[in-house]
């Protein structure tokens, strides 16, 4: 089976022109610049629409096993598929966490069955797991996540030990939550001493404090520099914190990277006012200054990739009281034409989105034959329609929770078409159902 993706606008490695990509079976078998009178069994007219490589989403949560009301997989795997994400990368943070290989092996499998993305699963650090951790394989797993701040269950890894021996001993990437547990627990006693039990949302950032923040990525940091650790910080939050990244280094070279996350570039302290616990997130979001600056820390390579942190939980959850209601939202829908959005409001090209969002995710992490568009890579391919207004609300959103923290915004650019392996799986609000996306494979050593 041959598919021709006819006169569109590509854009890829820094470059965007007009030409036509020849999939056959689940690969690019031809980029063609300008026109051509190729044949194929299928030909997609794209005339007017750019063509993306698929998203890459170094961070989901996905809530499957043990969280199921809130999201599963193959909801949050086809809610990003339709916005463009062909490819994700999921948390351990589950029930039961993700401790032990044979639990691993059990979310790989589940994805098997019923996810139209691409997938990896990251490997869960607790205090007392290290010898499963140093199992893990390098070539069929993204990554070791450590919570260097709360978290469900036993993730919370606080042993300075423990890190010791996790940073010295784990030859793959580890990705860390980075915020200071103490500094949170000293500083949310202050604020029940004040309020009760009344504490507003609004004291959430001051809480998850710039200090939190810091404390614990500038120890993760060291601990790297120390061990030459191949360390991923996960949600940059504050404009302090890009003071322990370099953009002299190039990518490929890094062995400390960096991830923004899409509320912390879209939202700042000023929209609790409105969202409330909507945009309770930890880390939480802070600052326009903040803000602003992880933009420009993106814009500047500080920050590597871009990626969601998408974590549902149920309105119901989420309308408790500050103190009560959990952390947490579904992005991985909205999340590519949010920086279309920015890209609209001309605070970052075309060119940057897809390198942040692709190209650099699939080098940070070294996944084989994706992340490009490139002939003999897999054909994970997004076409968008930079002017066709919609607004987001319950009705034309997927996440199993029902909604977004964007809803009642209008977007201006739509996901028309998003290509998994070679197939065709969204095509304007339908989908194909019948090939799931495949496990990733890593180039590494």
């Amino acid at each position: 089976m041959t598919t021709l993706i006819n006169n569109a606008t590509i854009v890829n490695e820094g470059k965007t022109f007009v030409g036509s990509i020849l999939i056959e079976n689940n690969s690019i078998s031809k980029v063609i610049e300008g026109k051509t009178t190729v044949e194929a069994d299928k030909i997609i007219d794209a005339t007017g629409k750019y063509l993306f490589p698929g998203c890459i989403d170094d961070q989901v949560h996905f809530r499957e096993p043990g969280l199921t009301h809130k999201a599963e997989i193959y909801t949050e795997a086809k809610a990003a598929v339709a916005g463009g994400v062909t490819t994700f990368m999921e948390m351990p943070n589950t029930i039961p966490n993700t401790f032990t290989q044979e639990l691993l092996e059990q979310k790989y499998k589940r994805a098997s069955e019923v996810s139209l993305a691409n997938y990896s699963f990251f490997m869960g650090a607790s205090n007392d797991n290290i010898d499963e951790v140093l199992k893990t394989n390098p070539k069929n797993v993204c990554g070791i996540k450590v919570f260097m701040g709360s978290s469900t269950g036993n993730m919370l890894v606080d042993k300075r030990e423990t890190l010791e021996a996790l940073f010295s001993k784990c030859k793959m990437l580890i990705a860390t939550h980075c915020e200071d547990e103490q500094t949170i627990k000293n500083n949310a006693a202050l604020y029940k001493e004040k309020y009760g039990d009344n504490v507003p949302v609004e004291a959430h950032p001051l809480i998850r404090s710039e200090e939190a923040c810091y404390i614990s990525s500038s120890f993760a940091v060291e601990l790297a520099k120390k061990y030459n650790t191949r360390l991923h910080i996960l949600h940059i939050s504050t404009a302090k914190e890009l003071t322990l990244f370099d953009n002299v280094t190039p990518l490929k070279q890094k062995r400390i990277t960096a991830e923004a996350c899409i509320h912390h570039l879209w939202f700042s302290d000023q929209d609790y006012a409105t969202k409330g616990n909507f945009i309770k997130w930890n880390p939480a979001v802070k600052k326009a200054s903040d803000r602003d600056a992880i933009l420009k820390g993106l814009l500047d390579n500080k920050i590597d990739v871009i990626a969601t942190d998408h974590a549902p939980h149920t309105v119901e959850e989420k309308e408790q009281s500050y103190l009560k209601a959990p952390s947490g939202g579904p992005l991985v829908q909205h999340s590519l034409v949010a920086m279309l959005e920015m890209y609209h409001q001309k605070k970052i090209t075309l060119e940057k989105i897809v390198e942040k969002m692709a190209h650099a995710v699939a080098d940070c992490f070294e996944i084989e034959k994706r992340g490009y568009i490139r002939e003999g890579y897999f054909a994970d391919l997004v076409l968008v329609d930079l002017n066709s207004p919609w607004i987001a609300d319950p009705v034309n959103n997927l996440y199993k929770c029902g909604w977004s923290p964007f809803d009642g915004l209008t977007f201006h650019s739509k996901v028309t078409h998003t290509f998994v392996n070679g197939n065709l799986v969204y095509h304007s609000g339908l989908f194909d159902e019948t090939k799931k996306g495949q496990r990733l494979t890593f180039e590494r050593n």
